[in-house]
């Protein structure tokens, strides 16, 4: 098995991540974790689209519960993104699908 250079800890009933980073202890929350993929992914759209994004609509596995979903929801709000909907990822393939299909009326 590989070693993982981060420990998950127990601290106050909440598992939660520690690493060493620059001979330093840090403790973060999974949420933390997500909100900074989530930011530099709003930091990438906002390059690309050279635009402030603000909104976001946030595909996540079929499987989540909903306090992951709440736990997506709030990693989305410390990356300073304002969440209009936590759609599932099959459902966003589909629709995805559907746009990049094109239908005709029988």
């Amino acid at each position: 098995m590989k070693k993982w250079s981060f420990k998950v800890i127990n601290e106050a009933e909440k598992p939660k991540i520690q690493v060493e980073y620059k001979h330093e202890t840090k403790v973060f929350t999974f949420e933390e974790i997500s909100s900074l993929i989530l930011a530099k992914m709003k930091e990438i759209a906002e390059t690309y689209l050279d635009q402030n994004v603000t909104e976001a609509v946030i595909a996540v596995p079929a499987y989540f519960n909903d306090a992951q979903r709440q736990a997506t929801k709030d990693a989305a709000i410390i990356a300073g993104l304002y969440v209009l909907r936590i759609i599932n990822a099959p459902t966003l393939a589909a629709i995805a699908y559907g746009l990049n299909s094109k239908v005709s009326a029988v």
